[in-house]
């Protein structure tokens, strides 16, 4: 894959994340950031609320950055971009898997004046899957500042120790309390912090044990965004530990991922799960 070449897997490896330029179509990128105030307000296009809606307007503060996860159930022109092929290859390729399946999505809307999310790893929040990984590629909707609430990684924190879970993911006071403990327990007190200033279409794909976070967006832009959370094609439930959203997608009798929930976006033999190109054709 052209987007995948040799330089990219190295600084991958070797920072724990790696941007990509342009990785994403003009047309999808701009038809997906028309749906995100329908999607807030609970306009979804399916009929499908997605899996989790974390932020409401008649609820939240309008200072608390917007999430919702699975979008892909609930709005095709979502879909069209998480759900690319490309988007499976990248992450497949740059974790040496024989293919790659959406674990989940994020739809991440921080207007102006947004507070930060706090830093944290993915695999922290992986127990309910063998292998309990994944890689994930965060695409760039509007042109990111560094004072934009942009994304912001510690390179290198890749190989540090899995953390557990962050003590608060939205609006924490202190956004980068739990980075800075993984890093004195790695012996890393003089860590640096990453923040990506991208453009509309490029996306960057870390690595899930990579600390990674937002700080508030003190900047007057928008800053919209969508993430495909990639695990691989052959992950499975745990035995035993219990997702507490997405294991109600299990089944009684099987430890096998359904993918009509966990779709396979593509593998090295040529598979993709079949009724993807029906569903994303679909006007």
């Amino acid at each position: 894959m052209q987007a995948i070449s040799e330089r990219v897997m190295r600084r991958f490896h070797d920072q724990g994340f790696v941007v990509v330029e342009g990785f994403c179509p003009a047309d999808l990128v701009q038809s997906a950031r028309a749906r995100f105030a329908p999607l807030f307000r609970g306009e979804f296009e399916t009929g499908l609320q997605p899996d989790e809606w974390n932020w409401h307007p008649d609820r939240d503060p309008e200072d608390h950055a917007r999430q919702i996860c699975n979008a892909w159930k609930s709005d095709r022109a979502i879909a069209r971009l998480i759900l690319r092929p490309e988007v499976g290859e990248a992450c497949a390729r740059l974790m040496d898997w024989p293919g790659a399946r959406i674990n989940q999505d994020n739809v991440i809307w921080k207007p102006p004046n947004a507070r930060a999310l706090g830093f944290h790893q993915d695999d922290s929040y992986q127990d309910w899957v063998v292998p309990s990984s994944m890689v994930t590629c965060w695409m760039a909707l509007d042109d990111t500042a560094a004072d934009g609430g942009t994304i912001a990684y510690a390179p290198g924190s890749h190989r540090w120790r899995l953390s557990p879970m962050i003590a608060q993911f939205h609006a924490p006071e202190d956004f980068t309390r739990d980075l800075r403990a993984a890093a004195a327990a790695a012996g890393a007190r003089d860590f640096d912090l990453v923040a990506v200033e991208a453009k509309a279409g490029d996306a960057v794909f870390h690595h899930g044990r990579t600390w990674h976070g937002s700080a508030p967006n003190r900047s007057g832009a928008e800053r919209r965004s969508v993430v495909a959370h990639c695990m691989s094609s052959e992950a499975r439930f745990h035995p035993t530990n219990v997702g507490p959203i997405y294991g109600r997608y299990r089944r009684f009798d099987s430890d096998q991922m359904d993918e009509s929930f966990f779709p396979i976006l593509w593998t090295r033999t040529g598979g993709r799960s079949s009724f993807l190109e029906a569903y994303l054709d679909t006007k």
